[in-house]
């Protein structure tokens, strides 16, 4: 009978001490950073790339407003945004990060139309795409803002004009 009633009391006492850790409170904790993912409202997953100049380019938290736009020379639709987004990353080059990546193309090729064409915007590459992965890039262009912090704010399949995304850029500076 003893026996029995400990037994008894052991489960209660383990019943109720896992009862009280999921219903403790959990305020004036930090709030825990938003999982990782390729959404609105997820961080972006961190990793670095190669500009078409050899330098690094960092993606993820980088206490900087990022602009990636996943772009190839053969895509029409991306073609036709370039203007856009030069005139976008020109006029904010010295506050944001901005960086057109390229999926997938040899540096001379992607380099012979940058010149072309008189571009000058930071381009990144991605040779084996694993950025493109990474972003589950499916169409393109593709355009994908994070904070500050690295949360992913806007994303956008299809072309982007540097209006829309003067507007993105005032409403993530206003979160900020």
């Amino acid at each position: 009978m003893r026996k029995r009633f400990l037994v008894i009391a052991a489960i209660a006492l383990v019943l109720t001490a896992g009862f009280w850790y999921f219903i403790k409170d959990t305020t004036g904790q930090t709030p825990a950073a938003p999982e990782t993912g390729i959404t609105v409202g997820k961080t972006a997953p961190s990793f670095t790339l190669q500009t078409i100049d050899g330098q690094s380019f960092k993606i993820g938290k980088t206490g900087k407003i990022t602009v990636l736009n996943f772009w190839a020379t053969w895509c029409p639709p991306c073609r036709e945004e370039m203007p856009e987004l030069e005139v976008f990353a020109t006029k904010h080059k010295n506050e944001i990060l901005f960086g057109a990546v390229n999926l997938q193309e040899p540096v001379e090729k992607v380099r012979a139309y940058l010149d072309q064409n008189n571009y000058t915007m930071p381009v990144l590459l991605d040779p084996d795409g694993k950025a493109g992965s990474e972003f589950l890039i499916r169409a393109i262009p593709t355009t994908i803002i994070l904070d500050k912090n690295g949360v992913i704010q806007f994303r956008k399949s299809g072309p982007v004009t540097a209006d829309e995304l003067e507007t993105v850029l005032k409403e993530v500076q206003a979160k900020s």
